[in-house]
């Protein structure tokens, strides 16, 4: 959501980091807002139709979570954030668009969240923020890092303003770090690969976010995605064959695709984890704009890099801390990473004919699938571009099962 707030900065030829000196009531309430208003998926170059919203599971949640309005129209207590000016309230509602005419902001899938905190920002930021408010062992502030520290500490360091939409701790669920990895673990499948702090208490208790889950996780998302991302691959790299065997088969890109649809869609049934996402991808969007320049904060702690990892790295070291060893795929794939599954989600690609496009012909989206599987197959170690092994006097392109979307979707969690 921040990335959004921060490009309308920027089309008023604002820096992005006039985000951070908006006062947190502000944004706190514009969070709201942008709940309230239209949601778009994040583009897919010539795939997503314009102004097309994401699925959540129930046409009617954003109403049913919605503040109230008046009885003259609008939302109570708008947050008067001015793009002109950051300190000013304007007495009207934040900016709610992606750009001018879009009708709406782009949501980014979990799966963007996932990703940028799996490099390990939220907790070097958070000990940056706790060494802050504690001591003065990373020295002075600037004014403008002084109103990012309160910001970032009242917005994601604190219970949530009561009837907020980014209330989602409670004395049912506590810890933000734990009910994030819960969202992650029940939709993906997937644990965060560092673990929590020993100083964060009650939070450190071991897969504390699987206790209560039930049966709702998707434990086979990674083997069919990864298995997506290879069929994929085939199919860009076999897309020339004038001649010989082309085991492409954009028939079973298809099946892959309704198949991690469907379980996705399954755990958003009613609407379940819309708000969760919401809040959970706002949060990240905030370290990763922090991160995207040399920001106030990253220069007076010293970590002015050329690149978002780069700032990461340093920062981390100057608490005494690391960052994932592949942050820079992870940050540059968690956008895209986005799109496509939002794409999925909508079934965009079920059909075989759509399913090709993401191999054939040579486009913009063919480009960024190539990126994201070079760059998934770097972060995570899968082999994407290998063919599994067989008997075969060449393994088969694809395995001898297909997958099957519905067990996929109910299959048992830890």
């Amino acid at each position: 959501m921040f990335l959004n707030l921060a490009n309308t900065f920027v089309a008023q030829g604002k820096p992005a980091t006039s985000v951070f000196l908006v006062h947190p009531v502000q944004l706190s309430r514009w969070l709201d807002e942008a709940w309230a208003a239209g949601a778009l998926v994040p583009p897919l170059p010539g795939v997503t139709p314009p102004n097309a919203a994401p699925l959540l599971g129930a046409s009617q949640i954003i109403e049913d979570l919605n503040l109230p309005t008046q009885a003259a129209g609008g939302l109570i207590d708008p947050s008067g954030i001015s793009v002109t000016n950051p300190d000013n309230w304007s007495r009207v509602r934040g900016p709610l668009e992606a750009s001018p005419g879009s009708g709406g902001l782009i949501w980014h899938q979990l799966i963007y969240a996932y990703l940028v905190e799996s490099t390990g920002v939220m907790e070097i930021f958070s000990e940056v923020v706790r060494r802050m408010v504690l001591g003065e062992t990373l020295g002075s502030l600037s004014p403008e890092s002084v109103k990012w520290l309160r910001s970032t500490e009242e917005l994601f360091f604190r219970d949530p303003p009561l009837f907020s939409i980014g209330g989602v701790i409670s004395e049912m669920r506590p810890y933000a770090r734990v009910n994030r990895r819960n969202a992650y673990w029940r939709m993906f499948g997937l644990d965060l690969p560092h673990q929590v702090p020993n100083i964060w208490g009650g939070a450190t208790t071991p897969d504390a976010w699987k206790q209560g889950v039930g049966s709702g996780v998707n434990l086979d998302f990674r083997e069919k995605w990864t298995e997506l991302l290879r069929q994929v691959w085939m199919g860009l790299e076999n897309r020339k064959n004038a001649a010989g065997v082309n085991p492409t088969d954009p028939s079973y890109v298809a099946l892959l695709c309704r198949a991690i649809r469907d379980m996705l869609n399954q755990r958003r049934q009613g609407g379940a984890l819309a708000r969760e996402e919401f809040t959970y991808v706002s949060a990240l969007s905030w370290f990763d704009l922090t991160l995207r320049s040399d920001s106030p904060i990253v220069k007076d702690l010293k970590a002015q890099a050329s690149t978002p990892d780069g700032r990461l790295t340093a920062i981390a070291e100057r608490v005494g801390m690391k960052s994932a060893t592949r942050s820079r795929e992870l940050l540059e794939m968690a956008e895209l990473s986005s799109s496509v599954l939002r794409a999925i989600e909508l079934g965009i690609f079920d059909d075989p004919v759509q399913a090709e496009a993401l191999y054939s012909p040579a486009s913009q989206l063919t480009e960024d699938m190539n990126d994201l599987i070079n760059l998934w197959q770097s972060a995570t170690g899968d082999r994407v571009k290998e063919r599994p092994t067989g008997t075969a006097v060449t393994a088969s392109a694809q395995p001898l099962r297909v997958p099957r979307p519905e067990l996929a979707a109910t299959r048992a969690g830890a």
